[in-house]
């Protein structure tokens, strides 16, 4: 009862305070396109000391916007069918109104009072890439979002089942994930990507999305690789979008309550992956069921106060019973076929609940405060037990036979037995404080967050490898020898891989951060400077053993220059170091045991870029180039099995990663931004000094097109283009095996998805009332292609051996083949 009190003491203190403050100057007008018609949609924004201020035009094009009190500021106006235009240099006294007028061009062209430019602001000079949610939403794929954009930028993926990413030489658990300035979660257990189902965010809901893949400051938190911050958009009148296709919809309604003081967007979203699980060479019984409500409110009271809420609860039902399989590999001399029949089904379930609140208040013009708190709860399980009997031999290959295309005769037949039953329970609670100053030209940002991880974890899983009626024992060097059915075996029956543990663990957190930037000049030039460090403590506790106090800092700077050249670039150099303090998945080695002393994987980072910004064809176009270097050190070494990860816990490698990464976007069509992007990298490690070798996710090239196009003559009539193309990865070894034995790569991965959409209503294209079009805000129907061209690509690969000659076989694992779907948009 003393703690409500207190709380709503401190309430009616702040909304007292604001209720004698003065007035914010205003800035309103109306939006215009070259035929005088108003614009809706328009994004107004601009940059201030706590972050980006912005609205949206209406239906009429009116729109309203309040700015700082005494301070220069740079007003833009952005929209997806026109240039972008700003106002500079605006400064307003308390209770001014400021009326401005715009008329927005789809061609280059300098109107009085507005300068048309590249983005020269804070994410240019910070090294953040934004990504439009509306080139997220068009573009096509099989898991069609933001990480779908993601990976043909900074990170690489060859699962398109997945949403997950590798960036720069690191796997998927060393990327940071920010929704509203909250961490983000992912399940433990999932192995595969067509286990995943949905993404946590919901591009629907999405405003901004700014991505970093590497050189990132110390505000962002403690991963080795990349930083995704996404930002919720606030409604500022009621709408709502449905998306449908064969793959699943989703459901988005918004409003905003009479006196603005309350705005709320919720989301409802399901994933059916049949279609896509169909198309490959398994024949199943799958019924998965891929389900999420996500929801954010917002409350302002008053000009200084908002209160957020965001949550979130997702529910994936993943049941799989597999029924046959053939694979055909070999060459057009010697073609062979691996047949399998399987009994058995497989029922993984993953349950996530998620809340967040967030209280952001302007104490004065120069100091804003964020109190932060949110929980996080996954209850996962998964249950199998698969009996796959094979049989590996010689396809007849005559036309004319009745068993074309079987085998006729077997070279190795066997089974394999798998089950499980994991189980685990994680609860996640975070609090958060951060601050940010402006002082002078100087801005200052601080930060203190304390985090309680309580894991509980079941891990039963084992595996019988039987081979013409022989049981294969595991490849451990203290067992007899097998050489069945020469001589007789005497030794014990057991499992080819066997685990079992129970673990519970807590773990406490505390990691802070404070930072300082500058905008400045040097002689002529434009100028950025950040420097910043990050602190991290934390200790892992478990019923058998506590483990050490560990403690990192991680200092971080970059530098930015902007030379007064008669061409548009910036250069950036950034860098520092980068820890990652141990996730439980990371204290679990390959036999399920928690290891509590675990370090943190360090690695020094170092990136040169080149920001260039040019005109081509009359259109604007940006390149941007950024080679770096890693140096990890304390690395935890792992095992990558499609999507699932196996560390070993022990910190007995250092290892470095180098590369370039190009990527060019703009106007290739008119009024349609596509992208372009080439990458080249590296990244070895070395395990007890035994000497260099490939990591699992060295991918030395890869090459991406996000490529935007209409019909002249239809312009309604739109082309949407995924291309992809990346080198292979290692992988596909036996499990536990040697990697300093295996070495060889999967096949390079090749992917183009195309979408054809025909659209009836957007920004561009509107009627007039009374037309039962005028209803809609957007509405296209199209049609996607995933995988366009039908390529063959690997994930993984299935072991099997040929008992008489003892040689092991590698049969692929392919993804998905050539799809169809239909797909339809609509937004009110």
């Amino acid at each position: 009862m003393r703690t409500i009190k207190t709380l709503t003491a401190i309430l009616f203190i702040l909304i007292t305070t604001a209720a004698f403050a003065q007035k914010k100057p205003v800035m309103y007008g109306v939006i215009l396109d070259e035929n005088r018609q108003p614009v809706e949609g328009v994004n107004i924004y601009y940059a201030d000391i706590e972050g980006t201020i912005r609205t949206v035009s209406d239906r009429t094009g009116f729109y309203r916007i309040e700015l700082p009190v005494n301070r220069k500021v740079i007003v833009w106006f952005e929209h997806i069918s026109f240039r972008l235009s700003s106002v500079e240099n605006i400064s307003l006294q308390a209770n001014d109104k400021f009326e401005f007028n715009l008329l927005m061009v789809s061609g280059y062209q300098e109107i009085t009072g507005v300068v048309i430019e590249s983005d020269t602001g804070k994410r240019r000079v910070e090294g953040l890439t934004a990504i439009s949610p509306d080139v997220i939403r068009n573009i096509p794929g099989a898991n069609a979002g933001v990480e779908n954009i993601i990976k043909l930028l900074g990170g690489n993926s060859n699962n398109e089942l997945s949403t997950q990413y590798a960036v720069r030489g690191g796997n998927y658990d060393e990327n940071l994930v920010y929704v509203e300035d909250v961490e983000i979660y992912r399940p433990f257990l999932i192995r595969s990507g067509q286990q995943e189902g949905l993404s946590f965010t919901n591009t629907a809901m999405v405003e901004n999305v700014d991505f970093s893949a590497g050189g990132f400051q110390a505000r962002f938190g403690d991963k080795l690789s990349s930083v995704l911050d996404i930002t919720y958009r606030r409604p500022v009148r009621f709408g709502a979008a449905l998306e449908a296709s064969f793959l699943g919809g989703s459901l988005t309604a918004e409003g905003v309550s009479k006196n603005g003081k309350w705005n709320a967007i919720t989301g409802v979203r399901y994933r059916d992956n049949s279609l896509l699980v169909n198309s490959q060479e398994t024949q199943t019984n799958f019924r998965p069921t891929f389900a999420d409500i996500q929801t954010m409110v917002n409350f302002n009271p008053n000009e200084k106060w908002e209160l957020s809420f965001l949550g979130n609860i997702s529910q994936n039902k993943y049941h799989y019973q597999p029924l046959s399989r053939q694979t055909n590999f070999g060459t057009v001399d010697d073609p062979i076929a691996l047949q399998i029949v399987y009994d058995g089904q497989e029922k993984d379930e993953y349950e996530t609940y998620f809340g967040a609140v967030k209280s952001t208040y302007k104490v004065s013009d120069n100091f804003t405060l964020k109190v932060i708190g949110s929980v996080y709860h996954t209850q996962e399980q998964e249950h199998f037990d698969i009996l796959a009997q094979y049989a590996l031999g010689e396809v007849d290959t005559n036309i004319g036979s009745d068993t074309f295309g079987d085998i006729r005769f077997a070279r190795g037949v066997g089974s394999q037995l798998n089950h499980a039953r994991n189980n685990l329970d994680a609860l996640i609670v975070n609090g958060e404080v951060k601050g940010l100053h402006n002082i002078k030209k100087n801005q200052v940002e601080w930060g203190f967050k304390y985090t309680r991880e309580d894991i509980r974890d079941r891990l039963v899983e084992w595996e019988v490898i039987d081979s013409a009626g022989f049981s294969l024992n595991p490849p451990r060097i203290d067992l007899p020898v097998n050489d069945q059915p020469y001589n007789p075996y005497f030794g014990p029956l057991v499992p080819y891989q066997n685990v079992r543990a129970t673990n519970f663990v807590e773990i406490n957190r505390f990691s802070g951060y404070a930072q300082w930037s500058r905008r400045a000049k040097l002689g002529t030039a434009d100028i950025f400077m950040n420097a910043g460090v990050r602190a991290h403590q934390w200790v892992v506790s478990t019923r058998g053993a506590n483990g050490n106090s560990q403690v990192t800092f991680s200092p971080r700077v970059q530098f930015s220059i902007k030379p007064a050249w008669e061409k548009d670039m910036l250069f950036r150099l950034s860098g520092g170091f980068y820890h990652q303090p141990p996730f439980y998945r990371e204290l679990r080695d390959s036999l399920g045991i928690v290891r509590p002393n675990v370090k943190a994987q360090q690695s020094i980072h170092i990136v040169l870029a080149n920001d260039y910004s040019f005109k081509l064809w009359n259109r604007p176009f940006r390149l941007v180039s950024e080679a770096y270097y890693k140096k990890l050190d304390d690395v935890n070494t792992y095992t990558l099995e499609n999507v699932r990860i196996r560390y070993r816990a022990n910190n007995d490698a250092v290892a470095y990663a180098y590369g370039l990464d190009v990527r060019m976007n703009g106007e290739f069509v008119p009024g349609a931004e596509s992208w372009l992007s080439f990458g080249y990298m590296r990244t070895e490690e070395n395990l007890n000094d035994r000497g260099y070798i490939a990591r699992p996710t060295d991918q030395r090239l890869k090459f991406g097109v996000l490529f935007q196009d209409y019909v002249p003559n239809i312009p309604s009539l739109r082309l949407y283009l995924n291309l992809v193309y990346n080198t292979g990865l290692p992988g596909g070894s036996p499990s536990y095996a040697d990697p300093y034995q295996y070495q060889l790569r999967l096949n390079d991965y090749r992917r183009a998805d195309a979408g054809f959409s025909y659209v009836f209503v957007d920004g561009k294209k509107q009627y007039p009332q009374g037309h039962w079009l005028s209803k809609f805000r957007e509405l296209a129907l199209g049609l996607e292609i995933f995988n366009l061209f039908n390529n063959q690509n690997a994930i993984t690969n299935t072991w099997v051996r040929d008992v008489y000659t003892k040689t092991q076989y590698g049969i692929p694992n392919y993804l998905t083949t050539r799809v169809f779907s239909l797909k339809l948009n609509v937004r009110i």
